[in-house]
């Protein structure tokens, strides 16, 4: 009868209490009429399976019956449905949109097989802990390696397409032939790179991304095989990768081989390979760290440009930067406290009501309903609550994803966007749950765990006690919106910090576009010279231009283009020399971006190869290097060649707002030696305009289009876009901050409200005692006052404690504010001091009109 009785308690509670001792009699009497064991099993088999349809029916009789009496007692209080919902919402979306950005950014794996496994290999100097490999470090390094079992090596390599209507430039990457089998991957039409496809001389082959087979090509399937003409070059197609693969970044377009000749190996200075490795099965990060550290030393001492050269690895996905971790792991931080404030406000609703419901949980439990139906009642109402706030806030989700996708780095190696998919939605059910449970079932144990009697004989207003529970909750409200108060603001002051960062130039009135010359059909200097100075001569023409010039990259745009320099009269072990930006420029660059020359000339047309070598320098450079003296005439070497310094040119934030930048020097473009240095060849245009850029652009595009119909135009945009996009992540993080702290902000308010209100409610008759003793009103306002700013006096401590260690925590992203700086403190705090007396405002005023009569006849 232990079984049986066990399985009786698949039924409710309330059944079994009624049922279950008549049913297990006839259970009894059945199974003594029963001898034969077959028989015996198969009444087992038969009760079991009856005991389980019929405990389900019981079970889904009880729901419904709770959903229609949920359904009827929610809509008698609309106003306590549509609050709770609204909370649910605001607490489920919020995290929601925040889980499913930092999922996509810092749990979800990499789309590769065994992403684990897969590792990023980096050289370190002095001042660089990541740096990319040269060719010979790349060769020798891995030749060694016993950690690995495949590495692949890749690099930039933007080309032109010709053939296909207008010329494109397209993002791409030159990869060996090793990579795709490194990333286990496979093309979805065709094949990858083999062996001999990267040897110096093969035949020019291309594999193409999903995008721009679909984009160029129409997704032709024909396009294997096919030979298309890429820098001049013909390139046979010979695959198409998945739409789901993009690497190194999402806006790979195509993939080409790396091939490098003997020479490639003969500078191990010369750093531009990044390399991504397989670890062996028995391999781990930590092991193949440690190897590539007695490498990188065996050869530092072997080879003198390696002296003092380092290896560092990292898993692929551990490549993010510091600043992209922080800025998603503190959205998260402050949804969950969103979260835990609505869910408090929450509570505190579901604690009022249940106390309002006394009489009537008494009524049903003097009517025989058990303390379990009771709660299961009100659980169900907790639920359904949670379930529709719960299916708003999965909505708004789905609308807030988009607005802060924008915090995904744009150097993650894939094609996907941060969406609500299936893994979302089941971390958004189980916060529903959660939220709906531990925070509703709290205050249904406390409302309906044991029906006081004494309440049929008494009216809600006898409940009184002790109210620590929702000042408690009101506390842990105003702790969470004060953290968020102070993060929100010192993440807004490093924000306008950033921005009011002096670049070096000035941004405005300037429009920038790519013209990247493909070689080689311009490897000859003096066809690169002649095209610079048509150009530049016409665009100059152009009504509204003030100015325009040639650059090899853009500040901000590309950060790297760092080489060592040698000061005349200043010998230094080559480890030591000091390293800087390398630009090229044509005259007329320094005025057209706004960067001003301090002393000296710009460069000249006659800069040319058969002229002396010239640079101009940062001051940054002068005043490092030359303190206190003329700079001008001085000598340096640098790109393999003595030059005489001519200028000084203000310094620039070459690697963005946020970081510090090396000197900057600048070589005239026509001082390049043919076929040398193709990457460095000035591509990026500048005009500097007082014209709409609805007008000069078309019209620069047709001076271009004139000097070469097949050289594409490419990253047409204003000088202020790029700098604006310096703090775009941040911008976004703060406005989401913003908009969770005034939501918190605003809950809290309503919870000290709320509170004060139901504590003034509860003391109408103590109030209406008092002003007919003669109390003043002032006392009476005093009395609800000191409750209401005693819970944020009780909150400012532990509130101001919490959120001094968050921005410890964010120190790396708060440039040039300091963690405790005391103005942001001081105005969150009294910004609480302020809330905290709108939140009682109200109730102030129900107290000092109580009508002592009336209070009184209600005793």
């Amino acid at each position: 009868m232990r079984a049986y009785r066990a399985l009786l308690r698949l039924y409710p509670l309330s059944f079994r209490a009624e049922y279950g001792e008549e049913m297990a009699a006839i259970f009894a009497r059945r199974l003594r009429d029963t001898a034969a064991p077959a028989a015996r099993a198969s009444l087992w088999i038969g009760v079991a399976w009856e005991t389980l349809a019929s405990a389900l029916a019981v079970h889904l009789d009880i729901l419904r019956q709770d959903l229609r009496y949920t359904v009827r007692a929610l809509s008698r209080a609309k106003g306590f449905a549509v609050t709770a919902i609204a909370m649910v919402a605001l607490g489920v979306a919020a995290n929601t949109a925040t889980f499913a950005v930092t999922d996509f950014v810092l749990l979800r794996p990499l789309p590769f097989p065994s992403a684990d496994r897969l590792v990023s290999l980096w050289q370190s100097v002095r001042d660089y802990s990541r740096l990319e490999l040269s060719p010979a470090n790349y060769r020798d390094w891995t030749q060694a390696a016993t950690s690995f079992q495949q590495v692949g090596a890749y690099t930039d390599a933007s080309l032109t397409l010709v053939g296909q209507g207008d010329p494109i430039r397209l993002e791409g990457t030159a990869v060996t032939a090793s990579l795709f089998p490194t990333l286990e991957v496979t093309p979805s039409l065709g094949r990858a790179f083999t062996a001999g496809e990267d040897a110096p001389g093969a035949t020019p082959t291309v594999v193409l991304s999903d995008r721009v087979w679909r984009t160029v090509f129409g997704a032709d399937e024909g396009v294997i095989g096919r030979a298309v003409v890429l820098n001049d070059r013909p390139h046979t197609v010979i695959g198409v990768m998945g739409p789901n693969f993009s690497f190194p970044t999402s806006q790979a377009g195509l993939w080409v081989p790396l091939a490098f000749d003997e020479g490639a190996y003969s500078d191990r200075t010369n750093t531009y390979l990044r390399a991504v490795a397989r670890l062996r099965p028995q391999a781990s990060v930590a092991g193949a760290r440690a190897e590539m550290g007695l490498i990188a030393d065996r050869f530092a001492r072997q080879f003198k440009d390696n002296d003092r050269t380092g290896a560092t690895v990292n898993t692929l996905h551990d490549d993010l930067s510091r600043q992209s971790r922080a800025m998603v792991l503190a959205l998260s931080a402050a949804a969950f406290c969103l979260l835990l404030i609505a869910c408090a406000n929450l509570a505190n609703l579901l604690l009022s009501r249940g106390l309002s419901r006394r009489q009537e949980l008494a009524v049903r439990a003097a009517m025989g309903a058990g303390r379990e139906r009771l709660v299961r009642q009100l659980a169900t109402e907790s639920l359904v609550l949670g379930a529709i706030g719960g299916g708003l806030g999965i909505l708004l989700a789905a609308v807030t994803v988009p607005l802060i996708a924008r915090l995904v780095p744009a150097t993650m190696p894939t094609a996907a966007t941060p969406a609500i998919d299936l893994r979302v939605l089941l971390f958004a059910v189980v916060l529903t749950v959660v939220t709906a449970l531990a925070f509703g079932l709290a205050p249904v144990m406390r409302g309906g765990g044991a029906a006081d009697v004494r309440a049929l004989g008494h009216g809600a207003r006898t409940v009184g006690g002790r109210h620590w529970l929702r000042g408690a909750l009101v506390i842990g409200e105003v702790v969470a919106s004060l953290v968020l108060l102070v993060v929100t603001g010192l993440l807004m002051r490093a924000l306008w910090t950033i921005q009011a960062t002096d670049p070096g130039f000035r941004p405005a009135d300037v429009v920038t576009m790519r013209t990247t010359l493909p070689w080689p059909k311009y490897a000859s200097m003096a066809k690169r010279a002649d095209f610079y100075a048509r150009v530049l001569e016409q665009v100059r023409a152009v009504p509204g231009v003030s100015s325009a010039g040639y650059i090899s990259f853009l500040p901000m745009v590309m950060r790297g283009g760092i080489w060592k320099v040698e000061v005349e009269g200043q010998p230094v072990e080559p480890r030591d020399q000091p390293a800087v930006s390398l630009r090229f420029v044509t005259p007329g660059f320094f005025e057209s971006l706004g960067i001003p020359l301090h002393a000296g000339r710009d460069v000249r047309d006659a800069d040319t190869l058969t002229a002396q070598p010239v640079a101009i320098v940062s001051d940054s450079f002068a005043q490092r290097t030359w303190p206190g003296q003329d700079p001008l005439g001085r000598r340096i070497t640098v790109a393999f060649k003595q030059r005489t310094v001519v200028g000084v040119a203000g310094s620039v934030r070459v690697r963005g707002l946020e970081r510090s930048s090396e000197p900057q020097v600048y070589l005239p473009n026509q001082q390049i030696d043919d076929g040398w240095m193709p990457f460095y060849a000035p591509q990026d245009l500048v005009v500097r305009t007082s014209a709409p850029l609805d007008q000069i652009v078309p019209a620069v595009r047709a001076i271009i289009h004139a000097v070469d119909p097949l050289q594409p135009i490419a990253s047409v945009r204003p000088m202020t876009a790029i700098v604006d996009a310096e703090t775009a992540p941040r911008a976004v993080q703060v406005r989401v901050l913003a908009g969770f702290a005034i939501v918190a902000f605003l809950l809290a308010a309503i919870g000290i409200h709320g509170v004060l209100a139901f504590a003034v409610s509860q003391r109408t008759a103590e109030i209406g005692v008092r002003i007919a003793l003669g109390a003043p009103r002032r006392h009476i306002i005093a009395m609800v006052m000191r409750q209401g700013l005693g819970l944020v006096a009780a909150a400012l401590i532990p509130g101001l404690a919490i959120a001094y260690g968050a921005a410890l925590a964010l120190q790396s992203l708060l440039v040039g504010v300091t963690p405790g700086d005391l103005p942001t403190f001081a105005a969150a705090t009294a910004t609480i001091v302020v809330m905290a007396c709108a939140g009682t405002l109200l109730p102030t005023l129900r107290a000092v009109r109580v009508d002592p009569v009336t209070a009184i006849r209600g005793v």
